[in-house]
């Protein structure tokens, strides 16, 4: 698709609702389509596919289902040749993997681990690993992380179908975990940091998880509600805390000191992202509407100011890099999308 043509810089799309989760699809067929899922506080919420035309240079939606509770993330397989089935992933109380296709989107399986009650501890978070697409990670409420396994089955009538197992539970954190995230390092298919209510960043390894490896506790015990690995060097990676305004960054090989803090918002930070293709630079976004770009190449020496803002309509409550297409960002506000060329 060659927007490039026609040099716009911005493109919005306005949702029925209020848009929390949101995503880039990451095939390479299938550019400028993103999942958006609806924030409403009751039982019955929604997910739209989304695209970009590009004979009207507009988004239009390709698709709308139910979704039960509103979604707190949603992901596209990682699948940069288009090989697996087109596949996402959405968390909330259960995890469960979708299959798309053009005319519909349909439920392939729901990952439950709870199987003997009634009671289901909502799910936070999850990441899909993008060396091994067969696993990802789920984060509870409980306290827990459950790493999955999907299995594609037999072929009935032409189509795979997809199936997953537990491959492991463990308690992760003293209290609720709020996120969790497969770091690139050591091969990238073992190693997985969470974060949670106790103000701590753990971080795991699926081949001993007898012991974790505590990387940071927030001073003041507050609780850390997102991470997010560095995309080229798996020594950083980014986390703050709730109702925050700073973004800490961390390296691996120094625990417990932050290496940056990332300081000019205004109000609290509610999304994290770093670039694709560059290990110095990561885009915050936050309640006072401000989409924030940092190089942080000057680290350990204090990083002053952003390279690039944009203020949004307004609070941002997500931002997403595209990891096929490293010069557009998303950013979510009220009912809008919009998609940023950085």
């Amino acid at each position: 698709m060659s927007l490039h043509g026609k040099r716009k810089e911005i493109y919005k799309y306005e949702a029925p609702w209020t848009v929390y989760a949101m995503n880039w699809s990451v095939r390479p067929d299938k550019r400028f389509r993103l999942a958006l899922g609806s924030f409403v506080e009751e039982y019955n919420n929604k997910v739209q596919l989304v695209g970009l035309e590009e004979e009207s240079s507009e988004f239009v939606c390709r698709n709308t289902f139910d979704h039960p509770y509103p979604t707190t993330k949603i992901m596209w397989i990682p699948d940069m040749k288009g090989v697996y089935p087109d596949l996402l992933a959405t968390s909330g109380d259960y995890l469960r993997i979708w299959r798309v296709s053009d005319t519909e989107t349909r439920l392939e399986c729901l990952l439950n681990n709870n199987k003997n009650s009634d009671f289901c501890a909502p799910l936070t978070s999850f990441d899909w690993n993008e060396v091994d697409p067969n696993l990802l990670g789920t984060s509870s409420i409980d306290t827990t992380c459950t790493i999955w396994g999907l299995e594609t089955g037999q072929v009935l009538g032409r189509v795979n179908l997809v199936s997953g197992h537990v491959k492991t539970q463990l308690i992760a954190h003293d209290k609720e975990v709020y996120d969790i995230a497969f770091s690139r390092a050591g091969g990238g298919r073992d190693m997985f940091a969470s974060v949670g209510a106790d103000g701590s960043v753990r971080m795991f390894d699926l081949r001993h998880l007898e012991h974790s490896t505590i990387i940071y506790e927030d001073p003041q015990h507050h609780p850390l509600l997102r991470l997010c690995w560095n995309k080229q060097d798996p020594n950083y990676l980014a986390t703050m805390a709730m109702d925050g305004m700073e973004v800490v960054i961390l390296d691996v090989r120094v625990p417990c000191t932050p290496v940056a803090r990332l300081n000019n918002h205004r109000a609290c930070v509610n999304g994290i992202a770093w670039a694709p293709h560059s290990s110095c630079h990561i885009c915050t976004a936050a309640d006072d509407h401000q989409a924030l770009i940092w190089d942080i190449q000057q680290m350990p020496r204090a990083i002053e100011d952003p390279i690039l803002a944009y203020t949004a309509e307004g609070e941002i409550n997500n931002v997403q890099w595209a990891s096929t297409q490293p010069d557009w960002i998303a950013i979510c506000y009220n009912n809008c999308l919009e998609i940023l060329r950085v």
